[in-house]
């Protein structure tokens, strides 16, 4: 009882489950920052994490957790399933991500953008100098793209 006092001092988010990969990015990255501080023993993660899951989410964990004879699910496996579920690799995003253009939105808007869909385009921004030419090419004056 005293794991779920503390768990539940650092507000953890709640899941609704629904259709926005980035809601899904930002909760796992909450959880995974969440798990690191507190340093929970692994077979704990996955009952605190899916306790905060509400509507949509909800009901698909109580028919994905239901798989027989299978071993109980980790953590690792939760984030595998979760990822199936709530994060198609989709070639919209990915697109958004390639064509993203700097237009009418000042340079911190425009890298915050960036960022946020790069999430969807990992094999383009593997490394930092790899994440400067998109982000080059995108930004107002640029001819290139």
């Amino acid at each position: 009882m005293d794991m779920i006092y503390q768990f539940n001092k650092f507000k953890p988010p709640e899941f609704q489950g629904g259709t926005d990969p980035l809601r899904h990015e930002e909760w796992m990255q909450r959880f995974k920052n969440l798990f690191e501080i507190m340093d929970f023993p692994a077979r704990f993660k996955e009952g605190l994490a899916t306790y905060q899951f509400e509507g949509e989410a909800g009901y698909w964990w109580e028919t994905a957790k239901l798989r027989g004879d299978e071993p109980p699910i980790t953590w690792e496996r939760l984030k595998e399933l979760m990822d199936t579920k709530y994060y198609p690799r989709n070639a919209t995003k990915e697109q958004q991500f390639l064509s993203l253009k700097q237009g009418n939105m000042s340079v911190m808007e425009y890298a915050a953008k960036f960022n946020e869909l790069s999430c969807f385009a990992p094999h383009q921004v593997a490394t930092e100098e790899m994440k400067m030419d998109p982000f080059e090419q995108g930004l107002k004056g640029s001819t290139s793209r």
